[in-house]
């Protein structure tokens, strides 16, 4: 997979980009603040339709263009999977609400002239982003670990960001309504509609996850092996809120096998779990249990790198897992996804920048920024395409 050309209006700095996107590496070099990282983030936008540098989509409106009603920024992308072209295009439109100056953001997508809801369409074009600040997915709380697998799961399973948004819906419900039960009493009976949509649709999500955590674990722990060369193993430990797996006695941080516990008994279970909370749960007004609580947890040599990683260990570790991600939606998509890399050289010593490259020319394309070129090796230069990107304007 790869994108063919790439069109913005109203997006960030940029009041207007058409551009033919080549099928290989392309360096996007400039100063700060200049667009460089704005284009990565449309271009990952089209992937996974949310942004990896703010939770408030309005920010990404053209600052000029969001004091008109209605403001509308686009993102369009021409993209090959496999021998077909496909046109994929999300439009951010702000329009005003009620007196004032008050504003509402509503996204439309569309593909190949189709309007999608946003769990149709995520995945349809696949993205791998390793940005700096992404350590927080190894450094931060585990809200951020459950976000970072939710959107590689999203890309890779086709039915995975419908089946999370709906179990985010039902847990939104039964919260409300374990709310309510505290407060004004009732039949706790009402809860077991509930339980049972929770317990089909977690169960289905902690299945997936179980498959993928070990899938990129074995694509991490082979890339991490030559990152240290053979100094330390990897170690990614999926850490269910309900846990399906039964309960013996293992030696410290011993590895659970999960892959092998049929759905029926993991819903089963979890059902057979949220009834017997059921009195502690209405008591605190919310579900304790589930996949809005699963942790995930980054191990080399044991050590766990939330807690005890140094900044060279974690930078290691992300660049594996980031790595693994690509080779592991190429195994589940049978499609390469696009290679997003923002900065990334200057955080990296000569023998990972080295290692890095290796592993983009296996890639059907990449985009990377950078404040200069010095960076790269002349020869990986001599067969990149170089984008100049000057205050919102892309020159080659």
């Amino acid at each position: 997979m790869y994108l063919k050309r790439l069109s913005l209006t109203n997006f960030r700095n940029f009041t207007r980009l058409d551009i033919d996107v080549p099928r290989r590496s392309v360096l996007l070099v400039g100063g700060n603040a200049q667009g460089k990282t704005s284009i990565l983030e449309a271009i990952y936008f089209l992937a996974a339709l949310t942004s990896f540098q703010t939770n408030a989509d309005r920010q990404m409106v053209n600052f000029l263009e969001a004091r008109k009603t209605p403001a509308v920024a686009r993102i369009v992308g021409e993209y090959a999977r496999g021998t077909r072209t496909h046109k994929l295009e999300v439009r951010l439109i702000l329009d005003a609400v009620g007196v004032g100056n008050g504003q509402r953001l509503r996204k439309e997508i569309l593909l190949d002239g189709v309007k999608k809801q946003a769990s149709d369409a995520v995945g349809k074009f696949s993205a791998v982003v390793f940005v700096p600040q992404m350590s927080q997915i190894i450094e931060g709380g585990p809200d951020e670990r459950r976000r970072y697998l939710n959107l590689a799961l999203a890309q890779a399973v086709p039915a995975y960001a419908g089946v999370l948004s709906d179990y985010g819906k039902a847990l939104e419900q039964r919260n409300a309504l374990l709310k309510a039960l505290d407060e004004r009493g009732g039949n706790a009976d009402q809860l077991e509609v509930w339980d049972e949509t929770l317990a089909r649709l977690g169960a289905q999500i902690i299945q997936w996850r179980i498959a993928a955590v070990q899938e990129l674990e074995k694509q991490a722990v082979r890339v991490h092996l030559e990152l240290t060369r053979g100094a330390e193993v990897l170690r990614l430990a999926y850490e269910p809120s309900f846990d399906p797996a039964p309960k013996i006695a293992l030696k410290l941080d011993a590895p659970t096998d999960r892959s092998n516990i049929p759905l029926k008994d993991i819903e089963r279970g979890f059902l057979d779990r949220l009834r017997g909370l059921r009195s502690e749960e209405i008591s605190r007004g919310v579900t304790t249990i589930g996949p809005h609580r699963d942790e995930l947890r980054f191990l080399a040599n044991q050590i766990d790198l939330g807690d005890y990683g140094s900044r060279g260990q974690i930078r290691t570790a992300l660049l594996s897992l980031k790595l693994a991600e690509v080779s592991w939606i190429k195994e589940r998509t049978t499609q390469w996804p696009v290679i997003l890399l923002d900065e990334v050289m200057a955080e990296l010593d000569l023998q990972r920048r080295a290692d890095l490259l290796k592993y983009l020319g296996q890639a059907e394309q990449s985009l990377l920024t950078a404040t200069d070129l010095h960076m790269f090796t002349p020869e990986f230069v001599e067969e990149a395409k170089v984008w100049r990107v000057i205050n919102g304007k892309v020159v080659m």
